[in-house]
C-alpha cells in the first residue's frame, strides 16, 4: 500500500478512536442514570461497529478494484513485451540465418576453387 494509504488508514482510525473516546467520556459525565447511559453506549457501540464494518467494505472494494486494475496493466505490459520479445528473437533467428547462409556459400566457393587448383596441379603433374 502506498504511503497515502497508509497515512489514510491512520487518519481514519485516529478519527474512529478519537470519537468513540470522545462519545463515552461525555455520556460517562453526562446526568443521565446508568441503565440509560449503558443503554446510549451500546447504541453508540454498535453505530462505531457499523460505521467500521461500512469503512471496511469501502475499502475493500477500493482495493479489490486497484488490484484488478494493475493486474491488467500487468497483464497488458506483459503481453506487450512477450510480442517484443517474440519480434527480436525473431530477427536474431533471421540474421543468425543469413549469416550461416553467406557462411556456407563462402566455404563452397572456397572449397570448389581448392578442388580446381588441386586439380590442375594433378594435371600439371602427369
Amino acid at each position: 500500500m502506498s504511503k497515502k494509504g497508509n497515512n489514510t488508514a491512520g487518519i481514519l482510525a485516529g478519527f474512529i478512536i478519537g470519537a468513540a473516546a470522545g462519545v463515552v467520556l461525555g455520556m460517562l459525565y453526562a446526568p443521565d442514570e446508568g441503565k440509560e447511559t449503558r443503554k446510549k453506549l451500546k447504541k453508540k457501540a454498535e453505530d462505531f461497529k457499523n460505521q467500521a464494518v461500512d469503512n471496511y467494505e469501502k475499502i475493500s472494494e477500493k482495493t479489490a478494484n486497484k488490484y484488478h486494475d494493475v493486474s491488467e496493466k500487468v497483464k497488458h505490459q506483459y503481453h506487450n513485451i512477450s510480442e517484443q520479445v517474440k519480434d527480436v528473437a525473431g530477427k536474431v533467428a533471421d540474421s543468425v540465418k543469413k549469416g550461416y547462409e553467406k557462411y556456407i556459400d563462402k566455404a563452397i566457393s572456397g572449397t570448389s576453387d581448392t578442388l580446381k587448383d588441386v586439380e590442375t596441379e594433378l594435371d600439371g603433374l602427369k
